[in-house]
Parts: C-alpha cells; sequence; structure tokens
C-alpha cells in the first residue's frame, strides 16, 4: 500500500487511513476495513468492521473499539488494512496513533507519529488525544 495516507509503523506494518468523502486511491485494495462512523457504512468489497463513533468524539462502546483496534493490528501483519471515518482526520487519526502504541511507540509520541503521516490535522479533539495517550498497550 503505497498511497496517500499509508502509515509505517515501526514493526514494518503498512495501515491505510483515509476519509471517506474522498475516492478511494488507485493502487490495491484492502483486505479489512475498520470504519469509524456513527452510522454503519455501505457495504463494501473486502472484510469490513463497524465501530459506531461519532464525529469528533470518542467511540460509543470503548470495549469494541479496543478488540476493533486490536483486530486490525493483528489482521496488518498478512493483510491490507484501512482505517477510515468520514473525512479520514480525527477519529481515524486517533485509531492511527492507537495502533503506533499497540506496536510498541510510546503512548505519548504516538499522536506525534501519527501526525508525521497524516498530517497536523490528524486527531483533531483534546479528548481523541488523551484517548490515544490512554490506550492499553497489553
Amino acid at each position: 500500500m503505497n498511497d496517500p495516507g499509508v502509515v509505517r509503523l515501526p514493526s514494518g506494518r503498512l495501515i491505510r487511513g483515509r476519509g471517506l468523502r474522498r475516492p478511494l486511491a488507485l493502487g490495491l485494495m484492502p483486505d479489512f476495513g475498520l470504519y469509524l462512523l456513527n452510522d454503519p457504512p455501505l457495504p463494501m468489497g473486502w472484510d469490513a468492521r463497524w465501530v459506531r463513533w461519532p464525529d469528533f468524539c470518542l467511540p460509543l462502546d470503548r470495549h469494541d473499539a479496543v478488540c476493533a483496534l486490536r483486530e486490525a493490528w493483528q489482521r496488518s501483519t498478512s493483510e491490507r488494512v484501512e482505517i477510515a471515518c468520514a473525512g479520514g482526520h480525527g477519529r481515524t487519526g486517533t485509531a492511527l496513533a492507537c495502533l503506533a502504541v499497540l506496536d510498541g511507540v510510546p503512548a505519548s509520541d504516538a499522536v506525534a507519529y501519527v501526525r508525521q503521516y497524516l498530517g497536523p490535522w490528524a486527531v483533531e479533539t483534546p479528548w481523541q488525544r488523551r484517548y490515544a495517550r490512554r490506550f492499553p498497550a497489553g
């Protein structure tokens, strides 16, 4: 996955972050997608999971979100994984920061790590930054 929004985790895993409002970039399609939206996404042509996560907020079911993020991280060892919300910034950036924590990035550095790839707008709100800093690594 060598296209915009791809984050390379320290382990070498590649995960694409994107906004669903923009068309999917040309290239390899994901094998698995994790969609962070208030309402269920439209059907995709690949395996997908939905976490109910309103815009500018945090996931409504924290346990489900942790399980879904761990699944995405685990699947990224051998599958093309994408994480997406509507705009591709706040929720997507927050989720990718959590995956960075799972991959060994210190929680205090995870937001800055993801912003290197997605830009300064990734992880939009103070509570999203706090969520990533407190994400359970183990």
